[in-house]
């Protein structure tokens, strides 16, 4: 049977242009993949550094992945995108004109009998008030609607400077010994749901509990990893740019007492 792919957290536009084009060319090979494999694909949050929509424009630099993702939309195959706290202004250009649904919210659904729970993950650190804070402010609608006064020439490089900052003060920040995301997938399953997936941590992690499992999906910076439901179990994998993907050895997943390694080999 077809299968289910899940990825999150590709962050395009984030680097130099020939670490960008080595990083789409990766993504479109795995989106090639999930052209003749897949039933559905849903996209958990920042596949784009920057992303906002005026009512006419829309940021350049990244056809060749919208082309493919159309592509797969007219081939049958659904796509869902649950939007990040990178790309959260979304507005109706992928309903739209490329048919993807985008989700502003989490929500849950049943897959082949199994009760899925999707959160980007954005929010859920247990001692961090300032973003909780920061993310009501952005995403309200008197400041969107304020920054698109702007020019979109003077908003990217806010936004890609915002984007910098943001991301120093979340590695540099001690989030405490709690990980609030495997705190709130275990009483997502506890309600019920057997799998939780978000992104937005950056590592890899697969933690079992109970009847349920939580996935995190890493990244596509350092990791290149997404996750594949066949109707009957869901695994992480890593892909390695060819047509086939490798499973994630054990020893490398990220577990609540050991840490993914910083770099791995591409």
């Amino acid at each position: 049977m077809k299968k289910i792919f899940f990825f999150s957290d590709v962050h395009l536009g984030l680097h130099d242009t020939a670490r960008e084009k080595e990083k789409e060319q990766r993504l479109l090979s795995f989106l090639s993949h999930v052209e003749k494999n897949a039933e559905q694909l849903f996209i958990m949050g920042d596949l784009f550094d920057y992303w906002f929509e005026y009512k006419n424009v829309i940021p350049r630099g990244y056809h060749h992945v919208i082309s493919k993702l159309a592509a797969l939309v007219e081939q049958g195959i659904s796509v869902h995108y649950i939007a990040g706290n990178h790309d959260y202004w979304l507005k109706d250009f992928f309903p739209n004109d490329l048919g993807i649904p985008v989700y502003k919210d989490p929500f849950g659904m049943v897959l082949h009998g199994k009760k899925f729970y999707f959160h980007h993950g954005d929010g859920l650190a247990l001692n961090d008030t300032g973003y909780r804070i920061l993310k009501k402010i952005l995403r309200s609608r008197i400041s969107i609607f304020l920054y698109s006064l702007l020019h979109p020439d003077w908003t990217a490089p806010i936004a890609h400077g915002s984007s910098k900052t943001s991301r120093h003060y979340t590695g540099n920040k001690d989030f405490g010994e709690t990980d609030g995301m495997v705190q709130f997938a275990e009483k997502k399953i506890a309600e019920g749901y057997e799998i939780v997936i978000m992104g937005h941590r950056h590592k890899p992690l697969e933690h079992k509990t109970n009847n349920g499992v939580y996935l995190n999906l890493g990244d596509w910076i350092s990791y290149n990893t997404y996750a594949e439901f066949d109707g009957k179990k869901i695994e992480l994998k890593e892909w390695k740019n060819t047509v086939s993907a490798a499973v994630i050895p054990k020893k490398q997943a990220v577990s609540r007492s050991k840490r993914a390694p910083s770099k791995r080999k591409k």
